[in-house]
């Protein structure tokens, strides 16, 4: 058995579908289907991205996270299926924002997409916010008043650039800049303009390829206010 085995075995149990009606679907025969879910075999490039349409979820999870271990009811799928984050919430009911560590830029870039990586972070809970998926990230530099270095800023997660407002101040994370926090200006074609609070920064554009989440502001923790 694998990983893959254990997860397609599982996600056609959940969409109710024999191994007969799941192999035409993806137009294969059903012996070759019931190959991969044994573990006998393994698909090809082209199989294996029929099946993640199918499912919706992305290949690298489909080889490497046993989505046993996180109910698909409680996971809040993101865009293009490329990770899952799981809902957790405390013995009150109340959910749990995970705080990515201070100077972890490059540790979140690697670990984003893991769940793993994710149940690893320190978590807590403010009943104030609810209705959304939350992550508290940390603020660095002096660009976005009054976020210093040691505090932190938490996001509520935006599914689509469509979903951004200009004025509206986000965390975005991208493959060249990391985490950053600025003040949406404008949508454009192929990118969007963002600026700092603090008028000493130019504004400048991300382009849209290079966006890997974004998180609108929801509020802040300024640990300093209290050494």
């Amino acid at each position: 058995m694998s990983v893959f085995s254990d997860n397609i075995r599982l996600l056609r149990g959940k969409s109710g579908k024999t191994q007969r009606e799941l192999s035409q679907q993806i137009a294969i025969n059903t012996s070759r289907y019931i190959s991969y879910e044994s573990g006998r075999s393994k698909p090809p490039v082209d199989i294996l991205i029929r099946i993640s349409r199918l499912f919706h979820v992305s290949i690298d999870l489909l080889l490497s996270v046993d989505l046993r271990k996180y109910p698909l009811e409680d996971m809040l799928k993101l865009p293009d299926n490329r990770i899952v984050l799981p809902v957790v919430v405390d013995q009150s009911g109340n959910e749990s924002i995970e705080i990515v560590p201070q100077k972890a830029t490059m540790g979140y870039l690697r670990g984003y997409s893991d769940p793993g990586y994710i149940e690893s972070l320190e978590r807590i809970s403010l009943p104030f916010l609810k209705n959304g998926k939350f992550r508290a990230f940390p603020a660095d530099g002096d660009s976005m008043p009054p976020f210093k270095d040691g505090s932190f800023i938490i996001g509520k997660y935006i599914e689509g650039i469509d979903d951004l407002k200009s004025g509206n101040t986000y965390i975005f994370i991208t493959v060249n800049d990391g985490i950053t926090y600025k003040r949406l200006k404008s949508k454009n074609n192929d990118s969007i303009t963002v600026a700092a609070d603090n008028t000493f920064y130019e504004p400048y554009n991300i382009p849209l390829e290079e966006i890997v989440e974004v998180w609108q502001y929801a509020s802040g923790i300024f640990p300093q206010d209290f050494s």
